[in-house]
C-alpha cells in the first residue's frame, strides 16, 4: 500500500462533506468572533469604570475563562448546563464557548487599546462638555479600534483552529468529518491532509481580509492626518 494516494486525497478534498464540515467551521468561528467582541467590549468598558463591585465581577471572569481549559468549557456548556434547564444543540453550545472564552483575551486586547490613547484625549473630550460615554464612543473606541485589529485578528486565526475542539461534543467540523473518513478505510493521512488544507485555506482568507482591513484604516488615518487645517482666512 502506497504512503499517499493522490486521488483518494482529491476526492475527499472536493467532497461535500468537507466542504460543509469547512462551512460550519467557519460559521462557529466568526459567530464566536461577534460573541467575543461583544463580551470583551463590554467586559473593557467596565474594568475602566470606578466602580469597584463591577471591577471585581470582571476579575472574576477574566480569572474563570483564562484560568480553565477551552475543551472543558466547551464539554460544560454542552453536558452540564443541561442539568440547570438550560438545553441547547451542539453548534450553539460550541459558539457560546468559544464565545464567552474569548471575550475574556479579547477584554485584555480591548483594554490594551483603550488604555494606548493618550490621557489628553479624555481631557480634550471633557473640556468639550462630552460625558464619560459619548467621549468613550466617540473619541477613545475609534482610535482604539485601529490599535487591536491586529490582535484581533490573531486572536481570531488562534480561535479558527481551536475551534477543532467542538468534535467532542459531536458538531460536524472539520476534524470529526476527517476522523470519520479516515476510520472508515484507515487512510489517515489522505483524510487529515485534506481537512489540513481546508484550515490553511480559511485562515488565509481571513488574514487577507484583516490585511485590507488594516490597509483601508491606515488610508483613512493618513487622509486624516494629512488633510490641511482650516484657518478661517478668507481671500484678500
Amino acid at each position: 500500500m502506497s504512503l499517499f494516494q493522490p486521488a483518494l486525497f482529491v476526492k475527499y478534498l472536493l467532497s461535500f462533506d468537507y466542504f460543509q464540515a469547512a462551512l460550519t467551521t467557519l460559521w462557529i468561528s466568526l459567530a464566536a468572533l461577534v460573541l467575543g467582541l461583544a463580551v470583551g467590549l463590554v467586559l473593557a468598558i467596565a474594568r475602566d469604570t470606578k466602580l469597584p463591585l463591577l471591577r471585581s465581577a470582571v476579575f472574576v471572569y477574566l480569572w474563570l475563562f483564562r484560568g480553565t481549559p477551552v475543551l472543558l468549557q466547551i464539554v460544560f456548556a454542552f453536558n452540564v448546563l443541561p442539568s440547570f434547564g438550560v438545553v441547547l444543540p451542539g453548534f450553539a453550545c460550541a459558539v457560546l464557548a468559544l464565545g464567552l472564552n474569548e471575550g475574556a483575551y479579547i477584554a485584555e486586547i480591548f483594554r490594551s487599546g483603550i488604555s494606548a490613547i493618550g490621557v489628553g484625549q479624555r481631557d480634550a473630550a471633557k473640556a468639550l462638555g462630552l460625558t464619560e460615554w459619548r467621549t468613550m464612543r466617540l473619541v477613545i473606541l475609534p482610535q482604539a479600534l485601529r490599535v487591536v485589529i491586529p490582535p484581533v485578528g490573531n486572536q481570531f486565526i488562534s480561535m479558527l483552529k481551536l475551534s477543532a475542539l467542538v468534535s467532542v461534543i459531536g458538531v460536524q467540523e472539520l476534524l470529526l468529518v476527517a476522523d470519520h473518513a479516515a476510520a472508515s478505510n484507515f487512510r489517515y493521512f489522505e483524510a487529515f491532509a485534506a481537512a489540513g488544507l481546508y484550515y490553511i485555506a480559511l485562515t488565509t482568507l481571513f488574514m487577507t481580509v484583516q490585511h485590507r482591513i488594516e490597509k483601508a484604516l491606515g488610508r483613512r488615518q493618513g487622509a486624516t492626518h494629512g488633510a490641511p487645517a482650516e484657518t478661517g482666512v478668507g481671500p484678500s
